[in-house]
């Protein structure tokens, strides 16, 4: 698999922490938006709307037929969930997840918010999940391998009571939204490929206040969780330097 991870250089960096900063200056502006009343299709038109006026467009759009600038997964939603005129409520939490191409170049994040006061489990998972993420970019580091992301991430979330989806994880990116390599958020350590400079990727646990599972709905996109518990997620695009891990989608 190393042979088929693409090591970039730092101009290609550049480009991505370019997209970077307008995808987290987005999520800054949502985060504004965000309480009971708005609808998820109201957040979409304004995330196409404002990458648009950025010079960027929403790289998800038309991908396998996908029709939206974002993903909006509410409460019981895991990811993938599309936008929708439903307004929502006080008290939801919601994922908004969007890839940034700006020139051609790549940037990926998801955010979970709440929609006014949540309740205080909903609180803990949101808080939880984030630190979750922080947690899996501390082993971003030259020499260690994946697997140690993805260990540091499932013993953190398990020993808070919470559990790690499956079937959803990070993954390289740079000039295409899916490269290699694969990055779970479960698993033992000192496993899969060598993290090495230049390395491009994502870290996006989905934590779920219940079990682990989760059943694909029948528009073919939308995960929920199958004991209907909450579940929320966090991601940043990462570069590998020899200073460590760079977030190139950090919201300062």
């Amino acid at each position: 698999m190393n042979q088929l991870i693409k090591i970039k250089t730092p101009e290609q960096i550049e480009r991505m922490r370019r997209a970077g900063i307008i995808l987290a200056s987005c999520h800054r502006q949502i985060a504004k938006l965000i309480k009971p009343g708005i609808s998820t299709w109201e957040i979409d038109e304004f995330v196409e709307q404002y990458l648009t006026e950025h010079g960027a467009t929403p790289e998800q759009k038309g991908y396998m037929g996908y029709k939206y600038a974002t993903c909006a997964s509410i409460n019981d939603e895991v990811c993938h969930g599309f936008p929708r005129k439903t307004k929502l409520l006080e008290g939801d939490i919601v994922t908004i997840d969007m890839v940034v191409n700006l020139d051609g170049w790549l940037a990926d994040s998801a955010w979970s918010y709440a929609v006014g006061k949540i309740s205080p489990d909903a609180k803990r998972l949101l808080k939880l999940t984030k630190e979750s993420l922080y947690r899996g970019i501390e082993k971003a580091q030259i020499g260690n391998r994946i697997g140690d992301i993805s260990h540091a991430i499932q013993t953190f979330a398990e020993a808070n009571g919470l559990s790690v989806v499956r079937p959803f994880i990070g993954h390289g990116i740079g000039s295409k939204m899916h490269e290699v390599p694969e990055v779970p958020h479960f698993g033992p350590a000192g496993k899969g490929p060598i993290i090495q400079e230049g390395m491009t990727f994502t870290i996006e646990p989905m934590l779920n206040l219940g079990k682990h599972h989760v059943q694909l709905m029948s528009d073919g996109w939308t995960a929920k969780t199958v004991d209907g518990s909450l579940s929320a997620q966090y991601e940043h695009t990462l570069a590998i330097t020899a200073k460590g891990p760079i977030i190139l989608t950090d919201q300062g």
